[in-house]
């Protein structure tokens, strides 16, 4: 019988391709994990190689202003998409109803304006599905885009996300319009200074974005823009 012996320098060539395996198995399971998990789009602007832009209105608050809001749109013809909270739809469904009505897209904002990326996997599933059964219960449409408070994620909002059938929107452009020193120049020149094809421009419910949208479309429809939802340009 044939007796083999472990030298030193058999050793360290079996420990080496052991160590090599391992990597290996890792880098597979790795991937196809990644795979698994983040294979959604998220979107910072459009797809469309085209000079159109969408506005997206996040919604959790300002209600006060989105009459007039409205109003603008309709004059200039325009549809954009909102993205509200559930919690925000819940006390406001007569107004939901009425954007929704006006031919503007609604998307799933969560049901609370939290941080989402300090939630668990579960957490930011029943965020997003509680806001999803409250938006559509009182539109009677789904949502189909979810686009996180503050622009907050992680890897669970991610999954979730991706496991509730929803891409997760964000911009490329920001107007910053919620913040206390923003007034209408502000906002105006955060959106004229950036521009680009198939731009996500973020926006709230705010006295200073009424008084600064009528001159920002005006703005964009003279450099050929048209304007429209945020599925018109990732669609």
């Amino acid at each position: 019988m044939k007796i083999f012996i472990l030298n030193k320098k058999n050793f360290y060539t079996y420990v080496m391709i052991i160590f090599i395996i391992i990597l290996i198995l890792i880098y597979i399971f790795f991937y196809n994990k990644v795979d698994e998990t983040f294979n959604l789009d998220i979107y910072y602007k459009g797809n469309v190689d085209d000079r159109i832009v969408a506005f997206a209105c996040n919604v959790d608050w300002g209600d006060e202003y989105i009459p007039t809001m409205l109003e603008i749109f309709k004059e200039k013809n325009i549809n954009i998409t909102f993205f509200v909270t559930g919690k925000w739809a819940a006390k406001n469904p007569e107004l939901l109803i009425k954007i929704y009505e006006q031919g503007h897209e609604i998307g799933n904002h969560g049901y609370r304006h939290i941080d989402y990326d300090k939630l668990s996997y579960e957490e930011n599933k029943e965020e997003i599905i509680k806001a999803h059964n409250t938006i559509r219960e009182i539109i009677k449409s789904k949502p189909k885009y979810f686009a996180p408070p503050s622009g907050a994620y992680n890897d669970n909002t991610i999954k979730a996300a991706k496991d509730l059938n929803y891409d997760i929107i964000m911009w490329s452009i920001d107007t910053i319009d919620w913040h206390k020193d923003s007034n209408k120049q502000k906002i105006i020149e955060r959106v004229t200074n950036k521009i680009h094809n198939s731009a996500i421009i973020l926006i709230h419910p705010t006295e200073e974005t009424i008084k600064a949208l009528p001159d920002i479309i005006n703005f964009l429809y003279s450099k050929g823009y048209r304007i429209g939802k945020v599925r018109d340009v990732i669609e």
